[in-house]
């Protein structure tokens, strides 16, 4: 959940919606508090919830270990969400030191890498199971997932580091104290000998997330759905693939969600003050507020017809996330190419 690192992400927001006339300033406003809190209270209250259920009313698999922690990186965003929010309902203004302003963006931006893994972890999961069901298995055990979930925390935590450097906090035009990323790590917020620098910076950790937390996982993502949804094809399977409806929701919700946020990085590159800005900012708190509240939701009653409510809570998440759907597709499918 990196959006807040951009650099003119939160601090700009209030310049840019007071220099818009086609716009009232009101709006932008009041629609990017509302669902910054709405995203931390609901979020919070729902994922909490799913956490719950699938550490301690689910028994410890593959699927729900992965399932688990993609979740686990939606809830400690909302976590640090209320605190965006009241800066901004403070006319951007940063009450919380140096120390918060580091932790708070970073931790976002290690949800959001963390969050794209998982869904990647997911698909190759269910290309394995799928496709190389003997090798699975034999190898596909809590222990393994375990060790994969270690590595994407990890390297969601590695990739988020610059963040955790740049961003800092200093008095503005205005004498408001503002969290900011300063990509130059330089006292002198204003050297315009070094704008190029600074920009050359900016771009290059855009590039870099766009890439390993958008492109390089949608593709691997498309991949593996493309061969899995062969392979059922060919075997008659398609119309009773559960859980391939649940990666494929998560997916989906996922890429539709986050991709205004990667649209409005690269436009805060390349333009400033615009109308095209703003609505894409508010988009972007739009799709991002949804994403966190209603991704498990999807992930739950995918493929149920709306009659989950015939079934109790604990019945309708052990149909969503046990594995023993997946094996024994899988072991159909391996045995039926022996035949």
């Amino acid at each position: 959940m990196n959006w807040v690192n951009s650099s003119n992400y939160v601090s700009n927001v209030s310049t840019l919606v007071r220099n818009s006339t086609s716009v009232p300033t009101p709006a932008p406003k009041i629609i990017i508090a509302v669902f910054l809190l709405m995203s931390s209270i609901i979020g919070a209250v729902s994922n909490g919830f799913y956490l719950w259920m699938l550490k301690f009313k689910m028994q410890r698999t593959v699927n729900t270990l992965l399932f688990f922690h993609l979740i686990l990186s939606y809830f400690i965003s909302t976590l640090v969400l209320p605190f965006m929010a009241t800066s901004y309902l403070q006319d951007n203004h940063w009450a919380f030191g140096t120390v918060l302003c580091k932790v708070f963006n970073s931790t976002l931006s290690v949800s959001m890498f963390a969050s794209v893994f998982f869904l990647s972890a997911i698909s190759i999961d269910r290309y394995l199971l799928t496709l190389h069901p003997v090798w699975s298995k034999q190898h596909r055990t809590p222990r393994w997932v375990s060790r994969i979930v270690l590595g994407i925390w990890i390297s969601a935590t590695t990739l988020s580091i610059p963040y955790l450097v740049f961003r800092e906090i200093h008095y503005d035009h205005k004498g408001r104290m503002v969290c900011q990323n300063n990509y130059l790590v330089s006292t002198n917020w204003e050297n315009k000998e070094k704008q190029t620098l600074r920009q050359c910076i900016h771009t290059v950790c855009f590039i870099s997330r766009f890439l390993l937390g958008f492109l390089l996982p949608f593709l691997v993502i498309i991949f593996c759905y493309k061969r899995v949804a062969t392979k059922m094809k060919e075997k008659g399977l398609f119309k009773s693939s559960k859980p391939f409806k649940v990666m494929m929701t998560a997916i989906i919700s996922f890429f539709v969600c986050w991709m205004p946020y990667h649209i409005y990085s690269g436009l805060v590159l390349i333009m400033n003050q615009s109308l095209l800005l703003q609505l894409t900012l508010v988009l972007t708190v739009v799709t991002i507020s949804f994403n966190t509240i209603f991704s498990p939701i999807l992930y739950l009653f995918t493929g149920e017809n709306f009659k989950v409510f015939k079934k109790s809570i604990l019945a309708l998440f052990k149909s969503t996330f046990s594995d023993d759907f997946s094996i024994e597709k899988a072991q159909n499918l391996n045995s039926e190419t022996e035949i």
